[in-house]
């Protein structure tokens, strides 16, 4: 029996005996750990599968030991994704620790930022978000006015950034900040981190039409940011920071595989569709709706492919344009997805609590309205088109509009 084989056999019955049954169960919302001091779960047995896991160094397996993870390769940790997957496991640990900022400092952390935040992160013990967006800086990134004065051994933070996922329950933000404001836009950039904790910082969750606040407005004001939280050299962030937005769209990407619940998994009906379809036309739906549920299983079909072939791209640290792609198709699986849900249901697709409808039409219906970001989110289609536009047909950058800043990735 080769290594690969007897490493599959030790892994089915590790997993047989400690994954909990509920975590094998479709995540429910309020389940998920993401981590940190801020944070908590509705399930008990959430804790104990993120215990047992981190344990292994499997909420973080293809990282070094040393950092918390089980060092494992290539074909291990896929040999591990199809087990999970196999058995429908769901993630011990989501969120920017473990798909975002861990792995770019694996990448360009020094020793001692490795030492300290990794271990915790691959463990549950902190969360993160993502300082990026400003309300004069989305798409243009590049144009942010969050400054960092240089002081020495320390840097003084202020400005405002927005967007920023779950801002007020995380314990820690990496964050773009502006260090020279006479040098060109994107070499003046620098990559911090920076505690939620600190004096200065203060949130504002902002409401969306669903009814959640899962984001935020970030404000700094006169933050004091220790100089040994510099990632990179200073002045050079930018580069790191687009860096991330790779890991960003790999993650994404990670979200369909089974090692996490991302919102192609979440948009799926507990019905499939042609029985929804039948249970709300009273029999056999119009050949119109069955067409489009074949489109749309084609659809998925051919996202998973996509996302396996991400996956592995981003696995072999070859980042292409797989992650783009991933991100721009399954944006328009899900909206398509959910659009079709709510022709299904008809007028019972129109609310989203309260009587006369469902548990499930009511998170439908909450969850089209959510969708509406998605191709936003995360860079939008419009960059992942100039991305896939550059990368693999190998066009020029469009022309700068005048006055315009924009860099293509």
């Amino acid at each position: 029996m080769s290594d690969l084989a007897v490493f599959r056999q030790q892994t089915r019955s590790w997993l047989a005996d400690n994954c909990p049954p509920s975590m094998r169960t479709r995540m429910v919302p309020g389940e998920e750990i993401n981590g940190g001091s801020r944070r908590r779960s509705s399930n008990p047995e959430a804790y104990l599968w993120l215990e047992r896991m981190a344990a292994r160094g499997w909420t973080a397996p293809t990282w070094p030991e040393a950092y918390g993870g089980a060092g494992l390769g290539k074909a291990e940790y896929m040999v591990l994704l199809e087990e999970l997957q196999r058995i429908g496991a769901r993630p011990p640990l989501v969120g920017m620790g473990i798909s975002m900022i861990g792995p770019t400092l694996l990448e360009y952390g020094d020793e001692a930022q490795k030492s300290r935040h990794l271990p915790a992160i691959a463990r549950g013990e902190v969360s993160w978000c993502q300082g990026y967006s400003e309300p004069g800086a989305g798409s243009d990134l590049a144009s942010l006015g969050t400054r960092a004065d240089d002081m020495g051994d320390h840097f003084l933070v202020s400005g405002s950034k927005i967007w920023t996922s779950s801002a007020d329950r995380s314990d820690w933000m990496f964050c773009l900040v502006r260090t020279d404001r006479q040098a060109p836009k994107h070499q003046g950039i620098s990559f911090l981190l920076l505690s939620m904790d600190s004096d200065g910082v203060s949130t504002r969750p902002i409401r969306l039409i669903n009814g959640a606040s899962p984001f935020c407005q970030t404000f700094l004001d006169n933050v004091r940011v220790p100089r040994e939280n510099l990632v990179g050299r200073l002045n050079e962030g930018w580069a790191i920071g687009k860096r991330l937005l790779q890991h960003e769209r790999s993650g994404l990407a990670a979200l369909a595989s089974g090692d996490t619940a991302g919102p192609m998994e979440r948009i799926q009906p507990a019905q499939p569709l042609g029985e929804l379809a039948r249970r709300y036309a009273g029999g056999r739906p119009a050949p119109a709706v069955r067409r489009r549920i074949v489109d749309n299983q084609m659809q998925r079909e051919a996202l998973l492919l996509t996302q396996r072939r991400a996956v592995e791209e981003a696995e072999a640290d070859t980042p292409g344009a797989a992650t783009s792609i991933f991100k721009y198709v399954e944006a328009n699986y899900v909206q398509d997805q959910l659009d079709l849900q709510l022709a299904i249901r008809g007028l019972r697709g129109l609310g989203w609590e309260g009587e006369p409808f469902d548990e499930e039409e009511q998170r439908m219906t909450r969850l089209w309205l959510e969708a509406r970001a998605i191709s936003i989110a995360g860079g939008s289609n419009e960059i992942q088109l100039n991305i896939i536009a550059k990368r693999v047909l190998g066009l020029p950058n469009p022309p700068a509009v005048q006055g315009s800043s924009r860099e293509q990735p």
